[in-house]
């Protein structure tokens, strides 16, 4: 397993709470936890940015992926509204999550409460090229759902 150093930076609203972590020997995301001061309830539909109460500093050819608790997701409807979400490495500010209520009920977050879960990743830059023609494939132009469900 690969690793890579992450530096945190605990905001003062996010002191007391526990750093991003993984709860298994080989989870793949850190759990993230909210830094809020008092509850927030989202409503069905309703989406809100949640605050982690933490900063960091990716080495360079790594982002972070905000991506949801699938517990969350399956129990209640709740989600990250742009997932995965991306953090570059050039950002500094800090880390929140966009959390959104597909469910039939209110939900409520609370202070410290696990709310999404964040994959470190290496990436690639693309060089672009403008071309005339591109290669052919079988599949060609064909899109959504143009390769069946069966």
């Amino acid at each position: 397993m690969q690793h890579s150093i992450v530096q945190i930076q605990q905001l003062p609203h996010g002191e007391g709470l526990e750093l991003p972590f993984y709860a298994s020997a080989q989870a793949a995301g850190a759990d993230l936890r909210a830094a809020i001061d008092e509850d927030i309830v989202l409503t069905p539909g309703e989406y809100k940015l949640i605050k982690t109460g933490f900063a960091m500093a990716l080495a360079d050819g790594y982002e972070a992926q905000i991506r949801p608790r699938s517990g969350l997701a399956y129990k209640h409807g709740i989600t990250v509204l742009n997932s995965p979400g991306t953090i570059d490495a050039d950002y500094r500010g800090e880390v929140g999550v966009i959390l959104i209520n597909h469910g039939k009920e209110p939900f409520t977050i609370t202070r410290g409460e696990r709310i999404a879960q964040m994959v470190i990743a290496q990436f690639v830059q693309a060089d672009f090229q403008a071309v005339t023609e591109l290669s052919e494939t079988v599949r060609g132009e064909g899109g959504f759902g143009s390769s069946g469900r069966k």
